[in-house]
């Protein structure tokens, strides 16, 4: 599996990004998709999770209420609409996926992923 994330950029706070994550390959598992974010010098920490079904999402706490985590299973696709942004999001934010995870199976450790993007940069100014 390959995943293509993509839609970083810089922002003013208070503005909005959408992240995108493309899965090719050998994608016919079901899996479940996470974001992560590191900072330099920093631990990669978990932002937000989907499971296959689209039906369960988890957040971490300072993300909650400002970033929505979607996928389009047609596409392929796992989205990540980030509104309200601050300084502090500033971040590569990092997809992956979990294969085999079954229809709702949800994780948020990076020791469960099986695959990885390569990361796209956001930059949040104040």
């Amino acid at each position: 599996v390959q995943l293509q994330a993509s839609g970083g950029g810089l922002v003013q706070a208070g503005g909005s990004l959408r992240l995108s994550c493309v899965a090719s390959g050998r994608t016919s598992n079901s899996y479940a998709t996470g974001w992560f974010r590191r900072v330099p010098g920093k631990e990669r920490e978990f932002v937000t999770a989907i499971s296959w079904n689209g039906r369960r999402t988890t957040y971490t706490d300072s993300v909650k209420g400002r970033f929505t985590i979607s996928r389009d299973n047609a596409k392929n696709t796992v989205y990540l609409q980030m509104n309200s942004l601050k300084p502090e999001d500033t971040a590569v934010y990092y997809c992956a996926v979990k294969i085999s995870a079954g229809l709702s199976g949800l994780y948020t450790g990076v020791p469960e992923y099986d695959y990885w993007g390569q990361g796209t940069l956001v930059t949040v100014s104040s």
